[in-house]
């Protein structure tokens, strides 16, 4: 009787799965401007792969949830690249510093406009650099003067580099033996590895473990952690394709990413930064003082980033072409990966994930162009569920 029990539930399985629960989003049909624009990417722009998660600020509404997908996740097995596969999210590690450093502020743990040389006497001494002059404000904006460690001559050759440990301290004083910038504006991850420096002195615990505490544990990313020196990349994840010194394609998914700290070094989904995203803007993460302070911008070195934006407390503002502008960060691993989240006037969230970085202006353009399809594009018509 219990074998029978359980053949007919499996028999009536299907049926009842068939049948969404009323609070289950309907699934909709795709965006054709936005599978359009992800499609042009790969083949146009030669991107390996590249998956596209949009989210709209009510769960509960219709095609609230949707992807687009376009390549594969892995150029041996053929497999196709999807919106639930790991990566890694480089630089947009940087929103995640620099939320901590703000909660740290709204605790009067430390002040933004207080100099780096209080937390961490003597550290930047050298070179012309003066940690005394240099504010946690201008470090978290990129406007501190500090030149950045990947602008070494042996960075420039990263390959060579790949399976080395970095440790923070070290690669600050390589930046200290760099030429000062020529802008005001200089984005350099060497910024960020000072301020989980800061992080660490303040809390007495590593930085990473503070942004773990702080914000991956609440609110339940499953997919972020920090991989330290572990070169491989945990669960389904997209493999990671770049141009290696040779000219040929090189596969670079296992790689060593200490060089890029707190600064860079975090591996996460579409999902995941979705979710941290929409806390962080609305507000569950940070109080409104500080969260108004990580909107303060000043204008970015278009060559550093690109035409228009604008850099606050890691997070960067961009114009978008129907009107408003989008909040977020965008990220790159030499390996191949590239990321970005991106929240909307209207709450609508985009996640982007690419497993070979645009080689070309216009590839990189094509990038921004579906972000602000995204946003921008109504929402695809309703399918009714079969």
């Amino acid at each position: 009787m219990a074998l029978a029990t359980a053949c007919l539930v499996a028999a009536v399985a299907p049926a009842a799965a068939a049948q969404p629960p009323p609070d289950t989003p309907r699934a909709c049909g795709p965006n054709p401007a936005l599978s359009r624009s992800v499609h042009r990417l790969v083949a146009h722009d030669r991107i390996t792969g590249a998956a596209v998660l949009v989210t709209d600020a009510d769960p509960g509404a219709p095609c609230a949830r949707r992807t687009a997908t376009d390549g594969v996740a892995e150029l041996r097995t053929g497999r196709p690249m999807n919106t639930a596969d790991r990566l890694r999210v480089g630089s947009v590690t940087k929103t995640f510093t620099a939320t901590v450093v703000l909660q740290l502020a709204a605790e009067r743990r430390l002040s933004l406009d207080a100099p780096v040389e209080r937390y961490l006497p003597g550290l930047i001494r050298t070179g012309g650099y003066d940690g005394r002059r240099i504010t946690v404000r201008q470090l978290l904006q990129h406007t501190s003067g500090l030149p950045d460690y990947l602008d070494a001559p042996e960075w420039q050759r990263i390959e060579r580099l790949r399976y080395r440990h970095f440790e923070p301290r070290r690669l600050v004083a390589r930046a200290l033996r760099l030429p000062r910038p020529e802008h005001t504006w200089h984005y350099a991850t060497t910024n960020y590895l000072v301020a989980g420096l800061i992080v660490r002195e303040v809390t007495g615990h590593s930085p990473e473990s503070e942004i773990t505490r702080r914000i991956i544990a609440p609110l339940g990313l499953r997919d972020t952690y920090w991989p330290g020196d572990e070169t491989r990349i945990r669960g389904p994840h997209s493999h990671s394709y770049f141009t290696a010194d040779d000219g040929r394609r090189g596969d670079g998914t296992a790689w060593n990413t200490t060089f890029g700290g707190v600064g860079g070094a975090l591996v996460s989904t579409p999902a995941d930064l979705t979710r941290f995203a929409r806390a962080l803007l609305t507000g569950r993460l940070l109080p409104a003082p500080q969260r108004a302070e990580m909107r303060r911008t000043v204008a970015a070195d278009p060559d550093r980033l690109w035409p228009g934006a604008r850099y606050g407390l890691g997070l960067i503002s961009s114009p978008l072409s129907c009107g408003g502008s989008w909040w977020g960060h965008a990220g790159t691993v030499p390996g191949g990966h590239r990321a970005l989240v991106a929240t909307g006037p209207n709450g609508r969230t985009v996640a982007v994930a690419l497993n070979e970085v645009p080689a070309t202006l216009r590839a990189e353009q094509d990038f921004l162009a579906v972000v602000d399809t995204a946003l921008c594009e109504g929402p695809p018509a309703e399918r009714t569920p079969a």
